[in-house]
């Protein structure tokens, strides 16, 4: 079992735009004034290709599937939130808040995979869930630790507690279960997405411990990271956002390990979490300014992980 893998979809979009129906509670996203959307989504567009071109420059190998024209599916770039790939050879198949995000599933992405070299053995499909209102988006709601079979999740209206018990009990993980916040015009909101305050790698972890409010729940989150092993290093509120807590630890070239983050995230982060973090692996960033605006999320979103075993 492993925490990293080589391999990555992303998805290139072709509508990219302020997606409406999911503002209503990512707190991230805000309108691009006076600009056009076309111009917005050719800029989305750059920085979704100078991305890919510095993943593939440090050797990870990235599967490029284009966003389909005619769906109006804005928030596609980000498939980690409707599918996610495993060792066993299963896929987790994710019902999501926003109806126009439905439209991202798509079979023959899976088939492309197929067609990659990559074995699908089973498709635990939770998206009958949606009927019920109830959510659960991928990777974005839930933070894997693959090798101690540990998954965390911070519950918001798209992280339904009762549907993650059930994806833990399917996929054999043990959950840790918290509630994490931001402040949002003086009030504490709800993080809508674990992957915007926490990311776990092989050796460390990335979370912003004074999100999550309650005392005993952030005790109980900080006893599982160490006792696996994990160095904490601990983030602000101002930094998550900027994205500092949406980054993914990937290989590159001869099994080498990177922590990918935008160039936001870098820029926010103190000389010595840099230096923590370079001391278990090298550091890629990316600009993604236009797609973090408008979208809400950022380098981590963009990347669903397969760790599928190959024919």
């Amino acid at each position: 079992m492993q925490q990293t893998t080589n391999t990555i979809l992303m998805v290139r979009p072709v509508n990219f735009r302020m997606n409406e129906q999911t503002a209503v509670n990512n707190y991230y996203q805000h309108e691009a004034e006076g600009v056009l959307p076309d111009t917005i989504n050719t800029k989305a567009q750059q920085e979704f290709d100078a991305y890919v071109k510095k993943l593939r420059g440090i050797g990870v190998n990235v599967i490029v599937v284009n966003d389909k024209i005619e769906t109006d599916t804005p928030d596609s770039i980000f498939p980690n939130n409707w599918v996610s790939f495993h060792h066993s050879g299963d896929v987790g198949l994710y019902p999501m808040f926003a109806k126009n995000r439905r439209l991202e599933r798509r079979e023959d992405i899976l088939e492309t995979l197929e067609n990659e070299g990559f074995i699908i053995n089973n498709i635990i499909d939770y998206t009958s869930a949606e009927e019920e209102h109830v959510f659960l988006e991928g990777t974005g709601s839930v933070i894997l630790d693959r090798v101690n079979r540990k998954a965390y999740c911070a519950l918001s209206p798209r992280a339904d507690e009762s549907l993650f018990i059930e994806f833990c009990e399917d996929f054999e993980y043990m959950p840790v279960v918290f509630v994490a916040n931001q402040t949002v015009n003086g009030k504490r909101m709800p993080i809508y997405h674990t992957n915007v305050m926490m990311s776990i790698a092989e050796n460390f972890a990335v979370i912003c411990l004074s999100s999550i409010d309650d005392k005993k729940e952030r005790k109980n989150v900080i006893k599982q990271l160490k006792a696996d092993g994990k160095e904490i290093i601990d983030i602000t509120e101002a930094q998550v956002n900027n994205f500092a807590g949406n980054m993914l630890q990937v290989k590159g070239s001869n099994d080498e390990c990177y922590l990918i983050m935008s160039q936001a995230a870098y820029d926010c982060l103190t000389s010595h979490q840099i230096k923590t973090i370079e001391t278990y692996c090298k550091i890629l960033s990316s600009s993604l300014e236009t797609i973090e605006t408008c979208g809400g999320g950022s380098a981590r979103c963009m990347m669903a992980e397969v760790f599928l075993p190959k024919a």
